[in-house]
């Protein structure tokens, strides 16, 4: 009796512990059930609300080559052939895009639509429409291309770039060697990546840097979160040292280019002429410890001017090489990229004030930004 009493007891535990692991499964399966959708993840979800808005942009444009180089050809036998002309071709390129509207206005990369003669967009279903290429802008390096057709896709939904977060998943969308509807996967790696420490001295912008595979073809692509918003374009990749990282241009910026290009056709960049320098205590210490050292710098933080373009707002307002930019409009300037930002946000043709070194004196120097030269 005793012996079946035991029995019993050690039957009721077993039930007790299958039922309470059958209890932790059920909730188990319910936590899932919120991150996943009929054994979907948010990837799929993600991609499924902005892939039908992602496009594949083909251009072409006529160059003009000599068909042979007339420094590498025989003497003998240019007498032969007589003078070479130069023959036209036509150049294709590649790339991606995403309808950010309802009246099928894409953004893209500027590299991608740049000084091109034809433009044909491929929508996620396979059709192929004529686009007009409405506006570029190289600083930037975004453009606005519009489906000349009534009928497209629908539009990507687009978030705020500001919300991100370094360790945000991100998702990029595109045409990577010419293979369409390409999704990879990764994280926001940095914020504020300054694109001039990637060798892009004409740029000027802060990106997104993701280690999501972007690879040629991808750019003009939208880089998503797990929302499903759009919250970058994809832009270039890193090759050689530091392989694997991609860059996008946050979405907000974008979205102010796009405007301006929409309404004006072109943005304008205000610009003062000058060649700047990061300077700090430590650097001009060890240049002023330097016997054969010409001039003295100030030993603290601040932009300093290298050169002054001949003929440049800079030159008409009377600055000079060597002096020290410390503060404009009242905001302290601790690197080049401090003045180059509220340079940006200046206004053409109004007074612009910039506190200077000079000689170890502070002066006040009134400045008047005029559009940047060579982008129309």
């Amino acid at each position: 009796m005793k012996f079946l009493k035991i029995k019993f007891i050690n039957l009721i535990q077993v039930l007790i512990i299958v039922c309470f692991c059958l209890v932790n499964f059920s909730q188990k399966t319910e936590v899932l059930a919120l991150t996943s959708s009929a054994d979907h993840n948010f990837v799929s979800s993600a991609v499924k609300n902005v892939g039908p808005a992602v496009v594949k942009i083909d251009t072409e444009r006529l160059v003009e080559r000599q068909q042979f180089d007339p420094t590498l050809l025989d003497p003998l036998l240019r007498d032969l052939l007589g003078e070479q002309g130069i023959t036209p071709e036509r150049e294709r390129g590649q790339g991606s895009g995403v309808i950010i509207n309802e009246n099928g206005l894409v953004l893209t990369n500027a590299h991608v639509v740049e000084r091109v003669d034809d433009v044909s967009v491929t929508l996620a279903d396979g059709t192929i429409l004529d686009g007009q290429v409405l506006g570029t802008d190289v600083v930037t390096d975004l453009a606005l291309v519009k489906i000349k057709e009534s009928t497209y896709s629908s539009f990507a939904p687009l978030g705020n770039s500001e919300d991100l977060e370094v360790g945000d998943w991100a998702i990029a969308l595109g045409t990577p060697y010419g293979l369409e509807k390409t999704v990879t996967l990764g994280i926001v790696s940095s914020l504020h990546r300054d694109i001039n420490s990637l060798g892009f001295s004409d740029k000027r912008l802060d990106l997104i840097q993701t280690d999501a595979a972007i690879n040629p073809g991808n750019s003009g692509g939208p880089l998503i979160n797990s929302n499903g918003e759009v919250i970058g374009i994809n832009t270039l990749v890193r090759s050689g040292p530091g392989a694997g990282l991609g860059f996008a241009i946050p979405i907000n910026l974008a979205k102010s280019v796009s405007d301006q290009l929409l309404k004006n056709g072109e943005v304008i960049h205000p610009y003062l002429g000058v060649q700047l320098i990061s300077l700090n205590p430590r650097i001009a210490k060890e240049h002023n410890q330097d016997p054969n050292s010409l001039v003295q710098l100030p030993e603290r933080n601040g932009a300093l001017i290298q050169s002054v373009i001949p003929n440049s707002p800079a030159e008409k307002a009377g600055l000079r090489r060597g002096d020290l930019v410390i503060a404009t409009e009242n905001i302290s300037i601790k690197e080049p990229k401090a003045l180059l930002d509220e340079v940006e946000k200046a206004q053409i043709g109004k007074v612009f004030l910039l506190n200077v070194l000079r000689d170890n004196k502070e002066i006040q120097i009134n400045i008047k930004p005029e559009p940047l030269p060579g982008l129309t």
